[in-house]
């Protein structure tokens, strides 16, 4: 396997272990950027309409009584539907929303490889006039010039 195709793998293997959310009691700003205001449509933590702090007493309460951040956005759904999470959930169809860019950026990374390599290449073949007068290249320069002569 080739170096630029080893640390794609590894990243990916990265993704792909990263924790889920919610394992423990989170704050109420861990929430707040994964949650929308229901009336204006933007994240919780930017809203400054009275329904986002209507939400917000919500969320505290239920962390102060000891709820995870899966059982928060769970009760947050079922009061206001899905359009109240922010983040697209990471099973079926909307994983596509988290895979796409990495694969993206992963085959932009390969065809970038491929085509230093290629350009590197290229340039192997070729070479450059001697610095100095002399053989075809001065005979040459001095035919050029002699068409300009006055």
């Amino acid at each position: 396997m080739s170096r630029p195709l080893a640390l794609i793998a590894v990243g990916l293997g990265l993704l792909a272990l990263a924790p889920s959310a919610g394992a423990a009691a989170p704050a109420l700003h861990d929430v707040e950027d994964e949650v929308m205001c229901p009336i204006c449509g933007t994240l919780l933590e930017l809203s400054e309409a009275p329904q986002a702090e209507r939400q917000r007493v919500y969320i505290s309460r239920l962390i102060a009584a000891g709820h995870t951040k899966a059982e928060i956005k769970e009760a947050l759904v079922s009061q206001y539907g899905e359009e109240v999470l922010a983040l697209p959930d990471d099973s079926g169809f909307d994983l596509t929303a988290y895979l796409i860019p990495v694969l993206a950026f992963a085959v932009a990374i390969v065809v970038l490889a491929f085509s230093v390599r290629r350009w590197r290449r290229s340039g192997d073949g070729e070479s450059d006039p001697p610095a100095g007068p002399g053989g075809e290249w001065a005979e040459r320069l001095e035919q050029d010039l002699s068409r300009y002569d006055l």
